[in-house]
């Protein structure tokens, strides 16, 4: 399409063509939600439809005033060679290539958006940047969600189809205007310029910062819905370079000391007991799919009888959304705050965990994960926190008593069947006391099985959630692990802590809230029967694993971990916190508090009664909320200034 020349053609279709970018960006988010209808759905009713329009409409111009910025000068200089026609077609190309990436990463991030509950951040490029496998993961993705792939295409067909050129069959002679055309050309890139300003800030008063992601929190009432507001383009651009970590200063050092420390000291009559030590990081096994949990029947019949003889909690919740989020929150008691602690520079920190805490009391420490050595920067935190050995997919191929790369399942990693063999005897091989730590790969994207397996773990009629014969499958290794296990001679002195990395696709209506969506067992087994038996009463997190492992080991040194001893800590004392989209989310006693990053609160409720969250109970329950609140920026501000400081151990916080 083109437009009538003119001192004013080049400034009209800049316009216009801005303007119709909008649209599109319309068009992105429509398909976003309709992807994830069941994320958004129950609560679209109780939103503001104006207030989210202009949220939307507040994102949508930092986007694309962002990303169009060099196309809109291009347009707007004062200088008669952009009048050419084939100046005009640069101008151009660079308008739908930039545009057609905005397209591309918002529907991508449409079905990366299930796996993570927000938009995704410039983190996911350091994510995985270590694995091999991304294009064929794209590709099967690709395949999967063809619709998608078409809507891409017929989105970036609507950009060059309705892209307006000022340019005719001839250039345009504007040197007859002269004085007018640059005086024009001048006042119009000025105004342009201020706009852009104003737009990227999110407004033009000195009371307005520039507007970050946690700012969407202001447009919803849950926040997961922020994702709704936002658009992927804005989250990653504003997430390039962020400083992560930040005191902000809600009390005087004296005060928070008062108020809340994860400095962890050993009992005066502690005694110590050296037994081995095996934490199972299950990939995706969320609570959800357990039947122990639920009042209806799971897909886990042996993860089911095993808890029959374990130690669980009331609640337990994930730290994170992610697989980098489970691993500090596990292995070191490091909750994730902002973004995935080892993708941030705090963490070349000075770190530890339960293998750094271990090793140094004559422990034998190693890590087990069946992807390639180096995936998703497994193998370098395992090591920083104390991990003396590592075994990957190339230890694996090394050992002649399995069949090496046959038993790969073609994306991720070796198959759990044969790695947790593998696993299990190579720790009869091991020095006791030893401590190690499985994270396994099966029931991942893209939801295959053995083809061995494919009558037995299968896609049942009606079930649409294609993890379930994952979880069925990965449920039989555990079986397996432990027969295998339970004929070792080091079985029966060790304590068996097993847990999952993240929730995933969800089925269940009570699993789709904002707590459901961090709900994963967390629970210990001891096979010689010292660990009392049962679900305790009480909240469990996945930071809580560190303190209560040392606790039951009797270990004897001081440490530093953002949980507490699950055994030995009043139910009414336990807590669970997490962070999603700029909102933090504490869990504790009866109740949950959702608070932004700038201490406002946008909910409280009584999670115990309302586990959908529905009756919001601000400023309704007295003191109690000031006392939660109190309690959760104490806990926020003690891990930034640790972060920031490198105080994430008791020596370097002395």
């Amino acid at each position: 399409m083109t437009i009538k020349r003119s001192i004013l053609s080049s400034i009209l279709a800049l316009a216009c063509n801005l303007v119709f970018v909008y649209v599109i960006y319309f068009l992105c988010r429509a398909i976003y939600l309709f992807e994830n209808w069941s994320a958004f759905s129950e609560g679209l009713g109780a939103l503001s439809f104006n207030n989210v329009l202009n949220g939307c409409f507040k994102f949508d111009t930092s986007a694309i005033l962002y990303t169009n910025a060099f196309y809109a000068v291009m347009m707007l200089l004062p200088l008669g060679v952009k009048e050419n026609i084939s100046y005009q077609k640069i101008a151009k190309w660079i308008f739908l290539l930039v545009n057609s990436i905005a397209v591309i990463v918002n529907l991508c991030d449409a079905v990366y958006f299930q796996y993570t509950g927000r938009r995704t951040t410039v983190s996911v490029f350091q994510e995985f940047s270590n694995d091999n496998n991304i294009l064929d993961v794209f590709g099967i993705e690709l395949v999967r969600h063809w619709y998608l792939f078409l809507a891409g295409i017929l989105l970036i067909v609507l950009l060059k189809i309705f892209y307006l050129s000022p340019t005719g069959k001839s250039n345009f002679n504007y040197k007859s205007y002269k004085v007018k055309y640059y005086g024009v050309q001048t006042i119009c890139l000025s105004l342009f310029i201020l706009i852009t300003i104003g737009g990227i800030r999110g407004g033009f008063t000195k009371a307005v910062r520039p507007i970050t992601i946690s700012n969407a929190n202001q447009y919803v009432n849950r926040p997961v819905e922020a994702a709704l507001v936002l658009n992927t383009p804005f989250s990653i651009l504003r997430s390039i370079g962020k400083n992560v970590f930040k005191d902000p200063k809600y009390f005087t050092r004296e005060e928070l000391e008062n108020v809340y420390s994860p400095i962890h000291y050993p009992s005066d009559s502690i005694q110590s007991e050296k037994k081995n030590v095996v934490v199972l990081i299950m990939e995706s096994f969320a609570r959800e799919y357990i039947g122990y949990y639920n009042e209806y029947k799971g897909f886990t019949e042996f993860t089911d009888s095993l808890l029959k003889k374990s130690l669980t909690f009331e609640y337990t919740f994930s730290n994170g959304r992610k697989s980098i989020d489970g691993m500090p929150s596990v292995l070191s008691g490091i909750p994730r705050f902002n973004e995935p602690f080892f993708l941030t520079p705090a963490s070349m920190n000075d770190v530890s965990g339960i293998a750094g805490e271990l090793q140094n009391w004559g422990y034998y420490t190693a890590f087990f994960h069946g992807a390639e050595n180096g995936s998703m920067g497994f193998e370098a935190f395992a090591r920083k926190t104390g991990y003396q050995d590592y075994f990957g997919r190339t230890e694996y191929n090394n050992d002649n008593r399995f069949e090496g790369d046959k038993d790969f399942d073609g994306t991720w990693a070796i198959w759990d069947e044969e790695f947790m063999q593998f696993y299990a005897l190579k720790m009869t091989e091991m020095k006791e006391p030893f401590m190690t730590t499985l994270f396994s790969a099966s029931s991942h994207h893209p939801y295959k099985v053995p083809s061995k397996y494919e009558n037995r773990f299968k896609d049942e009629a009606g079930d649409n959630n294609p993890l379930h014969k994952c979880i069925r499958y990965v449920d039989y290794c555990l079986q397996e692990f432990f027969k295998t296990a339970e004929k070792q001679p080091w079985y029966k002195n060790t304590i068996f802590v097993i847990t999952a990395d993240h929730t995933n696709i969800v089925s269940e209506e009570e699993y789709n809230t904002d707590l459901g969506l961090y709900a994963v067992p967390i629970f210990f087994y001891d096979p010689s029967g010292t660990l009392p038996i049962g679900i305790k009463e009480g909240i469990a997190q996945q930071t809580d694993i560190m303190p209560t492992i040392l606790n039951l080991l009797g270990y004897d040194k001081t440490y530093l971990a953002f949980g507490k001893d699950l055994i030995h800590t009043e139910a009414d004392k336990t807590w669970a916190v997490n962070q999603e989209n700029g909102v933090y989310q504490f869990i504790k006693g009866d109740y949950v508090v959702q608070m932004t990053e700038d201490t406002q609160i946008k909910g409280v409720y009584d999670f115990k009664k309302d586990w959908m969250l529905k009756n919001n109970l601000t400023g309704k329950i007295g003191k109690k909320e000031q006392e939660l609140q109190q309690e959760l920026k104490a806990i926020i501000q003690d891990y930034m200034i640790r972060m920031v400081e490198d105080k994430l151990t008791v020596k370097s916080a002395e």
